[in-house]
């Protein structure tokens, strides 16, 4: 029997399912489970290696040795330490999330995560944000969430989002790089980035955070009825 239900919220970046799933998995009183941090933590790691983005065998063995530790609260500014240093902030940087999309195309990499992130599969559930949770991480998910939105919308949120930061950042730039990254994640040969075939797929290009939310435990409480 699996240790406890999960939901997988998975989408492109930008598609909200960072904010949503933790708002669900604090509604449900549930862990949660940003897949995504553990690739900017292998790019950030081989950045301050001086590692090639595209040295597989280096990648993976960085993969398998990553020395990290996350909060358990696990909202967007709680500590995430990397050889004992905190580096969310580092994490949230465009630099970063760069590395993380490049080096999540690589198999070694990939292979070397999946049990790490199994683990997070624990009483008295799971919310589990990524691109491939659904698909390849908790295939067994009792409810599997896809979230979309127009290119050009996600590229405006990053935009809003940097800019409250304050930030310098191009819209432009911000839209190609988004483009670039859907191709890649798209594009890769292990664990393409797609929705699940039982998976509910929600664009959310005109609806708010809240929106989405409700949605989603709407959802569950279906199924648990």
């Amino acid at each position: 029997m699996p240790a406890a239900p999960v939901i997988t919220i998975d989408g492109p970046g930008g598609s909200g399912k960072g904010t949503v799933s933790r708002l669900v998995a604090e509604r449900l009183g549930w862990h949660f489970l940003e897949s995504g941090a553990l690739y900017r933590l292998v790019g950030l790691s081989a950045m301050k290696r001086h590692v090639a983005l595209d040295d597989e065998p280096a990648l993976s063995r960085i993969s398998a040795q990553l020395n990290a530790e996350f909060d358990p609260r696990g909202g967007e500014s709680a500590p995430i330490l990397l050889d004992g240093l905190n580096v969310v902030k580092d994490l949230r940087g465009e630099l970063v999330g760069a590395a993380a999309s490049r080096v999540a195309v690589l198999p070694g990499v990939r292979r070397a995560l999946l049990d790490r992130q199994r683990a997070f599969r624990r009483p008295p559930g799971l919310v589990a944000d990524g691109r491939d949770m659904g698909t390849v991480i908790f295939p067994d998910a009792e409810l599997k969430i896809f979230l979309d939105a127009s290119p050009f919308e996600r590229a405006q949120r990053r935009y809003k989002q940097l800019k409250d930061k304050g930030m310098d950042v191009s819209l432009e730039a911000l839209l190609r790089d988004i483009e670039e990254r859907d191709l890649r994640d798209r594009g890769r040969e292990m664990a393409p980035m797609r929705p699940a075939e039982d998976a509910i797929q929600i664009d959310t290009t005109s609806m708010t955070i809240a929106a989405v939310v409700d949605r989603i435990l709407q959802l569950w409480q279906a199924r648990c009825a």
